[in-house]
């Protein structure tokens, strides 16, 4: 069997699980591969792209101790430190992103858990943008219990972000403070909550080809909904700043083998979209069918809102359209 082959199977419903020979996504030809990943794509998403955008609601001092992560205070980066954002500063963000044509906002926090006066701060400010705004809303702030995620839902959260990272396998040599177990419960309590579960990894962090496999396989168990995947830039000051980064080849087949294992979920671009051709585009044509725009939390954005629109015109794909009076603002810029 082909990649072309498999991808009509998976189309005609066949569906990869750990029983299967994963070493195919690995030795098989990548044009094929892609261009396979991009017909599951096309026929279970359609041409409509999904554009999401966050703030970082709350930085640094992490007690946790991801290798990866600059916000961590294990770590010794030069990452700026602050406490719960105003909810101005958050309500303005949103509506920026409302007016560019983002489908939805988060806030994202550092640390285990966002809890105490810091949550109830998140929940005013999501309560307000759900009032003022019409952009979905979206959070990511650790470990929550069912509690405060139903207080989120009830707020006008739609979707939780909790990533596992990476394998099973793979998961103690990124951290100790907190286990995949953990990972998988919390989301778990995302989908019993009857949010949509936002969860990936990261890839490039030492992990083999096998790993990247495994998360893929452990995500499509979950039946997660939205997949972000990153390709790690590589943060002075933390264990990992030495690795080298991943190549455009290396990275295309993650995106086409985590469509193939799962056809219906949002794979969605996130960090390292810096290593890719036109900042995405090959893997646009790959099997992507997301991805976070705009600002990207601790490293820098390589491309923008505006851009990205562009982008995804060139490539014959739709995005959110834009509020008329901004589109006319545009017009007679």
């Amino acid at each position: 069997m082909d990649a072309l082959e498999l991808a009509q199977e998976i189309i005609n419903g066949r569906r990869i699980t750990r029983e299967d020979d994963l070493s195919f996504f690995l030795t098989c030809d990548l044009k094929a591969l892609c261009e396979g990943a991009d017909r599951i794509r096309k026929h279970f998403v359609g041409e409509r792209v999904d554009l999401c955008s966050i703030i970082n609601g709350r930085s640094g001092r992490c007690p946790e101790d991801c290798k990866y992560c600059a916000q961590s205070a294990h770590n010794h980066t030069d990452c700026e430190v602050y406490d719960f954002l105003p909810e101005e500063e958050i309500l303005e963000l949103c509506r920026l992103n409302e007016s560019e044509g983002v489908d939805r906002f988060s806030i994202v926090t550092s640390g285990r858990a966002l809890s105490g006066e810091e949550f109830d701060k998140a929940i005013h400010a999501y309560e307000t943008m759900r009032s003022e705004c019409g952009i979905d809303l979206c959070a990511s702030m650790g470990f929550l219990d069912e509690e405060q995620l139903h207080r989120l839902h009830e707020a006008g959260v739609t979707s939780y972000h909790h990533n596992i990272e990476t394998s099973k396998r793979n998961f103690p040599n990124i951290c100790t403070t907190h286990t995949y177990e953990q990972k998988i419960e919390t989301l778990k309590k995302v989908k019993a909550e009857g949010m949509c579960a936002c969860s990936g990894g990261i890839i490039g962090m030492g992990e083999t080809w096998e790993d990247r496999l495994d998360m893929a396989v452990s995500l499509a168990e979950l039946s997660i909904d939205s997949i972000p995947l990153n390709a790690l830039m590589p943060i002075k000051g933390t264990p990992l700043e030495h690795l080298p980064q991943l190549t455009e080849n290396e990275i295309l087949r993650t995106v086409a083998f985590f469509r193939y294992i799962n056809p219906t979920a949002n794979i969605r671009l996130a960090a390292g979209r810096a290593l890719l051709t036109n900042d995405g585009e090959s893997a646009f044509r790959s099997g992507a069918s997301a991805t976070i725009t705009g600002n990207m939390l601790t490293t820098a954005a390589c491309a923008t809102i505006r851009s990205d629109r562009q982008m995804l015109n060139d490539l014959g794909r739709t995005v959110k359209k834009l509020p008329l009076e901004t589109a006319e603002k545009r017009r007679n810029a």
